[in-house]
């Protein structure tokens, strides 16, 4: 009877030993599998959050070598020009460089920190020359290299005059007013006449005598 009393409880505590083993395996496959949940999630919210926080401010100016280069005329809209710049921006050309391995193929980043060319208000902080800069030299504490050693002058101005389209399409920049204007306006627009400090813009200013001038009527009296 005292054999068969102790060998019970051992043989059940011997058939139960499996069972003690894998508990802790299983425990430990499903805590990797809900790290590797959280991590996932995790990276998705950061993401999401750094493209709510993203910067407003205006870029920096560009360096006095590239601050008055401007695209070649009539290239923002010459189809051609585009679709070269097309083939440079998605590694056609050149393998060494892909610019849509980062920035995407329909202008959505596929990589974290890429520029989104498609936010419009974003690029129109960019001149065409602090865009070349960038292009050029690369950005600083960011993955955006500097592509001038692998991409001629006019392969820059073209993968530019492409990668403009997904924000920026029919628009330009004009130098003359700093600002982007309708393509076919480059060069057309005037730029607003500064008033003086202290002058109303389109006030009329004094004659001689210190007699204020009368503005004149539209039929010109």
């Amino acid at each position: 009877m005292g054999s068969l009393w102790w060998g019970f409880p051992m043989r059940r505590a011997c058939s139960g030993e499996g069972a003690w083993r894998k508990e802790p395996e299983a425990a430990m496959k499903i805590g990797y599998l809900l790290a590797v949940a959280l991590l996932e999630c995790g990276g998705f919210l950061l993401a999401g959050c750094a493209e709510e926080q993203e910067s407003t401010a205006p870029p920096p100016p560009a360096p006095p070598e590239y601050a008055d280069k401007h695209m070649p005329a009539g290239w923002w809209t010459d189809e051609k020009i585009i679709a070269e710049g097309k083939e440079i921006f998605e590694g056609v050309k050149n393998i060494d460089v892909n610019c849509s391995s980062c920035h995407g193929k329909d202008g959505k980043p596929v990589k974290a920190g890429a520029r989104d060319f498609r936010k419009t208000e974003r690029m129109k902080l960019y001149s065409d020359g602090v865009w070349f800069w960038r292009i050029s030299e690369g950005v600083p504490t960011t993955k955006m290299k500097a592509w001038k050693s692998k991409l001629s002058e006019e392969d820059r101005w073209k993968a530019m005059a492409y990668e403009h389209n997904f924000g920026l399409k029919g628009l330009g920049w004009d130098p003359a007013t700093k600002q982007w204007v309708a393509a076919d306006q480059i060069g057309k627009v005037a730029p607003a006449a500064a008033a003086a400090p202290g002058e109303t813009p389109g006030a009329a200013k004094p004659a001689a005598g210190g007699k204020p001038a009368e503005v004149p009527k539209k039929d010109g009296t």
